[in-house]
């Protein structure tokens, strides 16, 4: 069993930069991020592979967004820059069996997930 503890999130105003960061318990293999606004559906933001070689973006965070990891520490972090008012949600990471996962329903472990508040 794997546990994901996130942390990094809060309030920013648009224009500005958080980052967010995701210890695991054990090994893992892909891990991804993912968020969640109000009345809205999970979706994915940034997804990377075991090796941190590929990664995948939703098209809405390209070019603002990164998400590398350290397998020696086991987190995973995403860096986030300028962040708009559209970009609130709560974020979780999560992470899969695989070493490639590139859809939500490829991963099996979730963290508690960390509000990150954009005002304008």
């Amino acid at each position: 069993q794997v546990q994901l503890v996130e942390s990094g999130g809060g309030l920013v105003q648009a224009g500005g930069s958080l980052r967010l960061s995701c210890a695991a318990s054990g090994r893992t293999y892909a891990m991804g991020w993912f968020r969640q606004a109000p009345g809205k559906e999970r979706d994915s933001v940034a997804l990377i592979n075991w090796s941190g070689s590929s990664t995948n973006y939703a098209d809405s965070v390209k070019g603002r967004f990164s998400i590398s990891r350290d397998n020696a520490k086991n987190t995973v972090y995403l860096q986030m820059n300028s962040l708009k008012p559209e970009d609130t949600a709560v974020y979780y990471c999560a992470a899969s069996r695989y070493n490639s996962a590139w859809s939500l329903r490829s991963y099996d472990y979730w963290g508690q997930g960390t509000q990150v508040t954009v005002s304008s």
